[in-house]
């Protein structure tokens, strides 16, 4: 079986939704739940990515156990650039728009840890169908968080 292919694509995954988690605190400081809860479920990315890493060894893998971090210098200048330049959308749309890009993200994810659940169940793989119920359910958290802001940020955002 392709495990490794399955654990090294959600170990991908994982770290790009962390990237999205952080970028977005980044880009809505002034909302603090937004701020707070985003650093907060990163957190929980973070933590997947070092256990995948971890049991990616078992598969020949060396996957680097270091969560990406805060969003680059580069990103937060070209943030700003555009925003001095007048082509920053108006903050409610930016905040539809960054939570649509992470519930896209997180349902990736969750993808993810469905495929190797099932694949570790099929090899079976103990401590990889261990390690996808453990980890699942906070994506699975971080989706209907995502989910839920959509829901209360897009009538306002879309009716202005």
């Amino acid at each position: 079986m392709n495990l490794d292919l399955v654990i090294r694509e959600l170990h991908r995954s994982e770290n790009e939704l962390a990237h999205v988690l952080l970028r977005m605190s980044e880009r809505h400081k002034t909302d603090h739940e937004t701020y707070h809860v985003a650093r907060d479920l990163a957190a929980w990315c973070h933590d997947h990515v070092r256990a995948l890493a971890e049991a990616g060894k078992d598969y020949g893998l060396d996957l680097d156990p270091s969560p990406a971090g805060d969003p680059s210098m580069v990103e937060r200048l070209r943030d700003k650039a555009a925003e001095w330049l007048g082509r920053r959308p108006e903050p409610g749309l930016l905040l539809l728009a960054d939570f649509r890009h992470l519930y896209l993200a997180a349902s990736e994810v969750s993808l993810d840890w469905e495929l190797l659940a099932q694949a570790a169940q099929g090899a079976k793989q103990r401590d990889l169908l261990e390690l996808a119920r453990r980890c699942h359910p906070q994506t699975l958290r971080q989706l209907r968080w995502a989910n839920a802001r959509l829901k209360e940020s897009a009538p306002q955002a879309l009716a202005s």
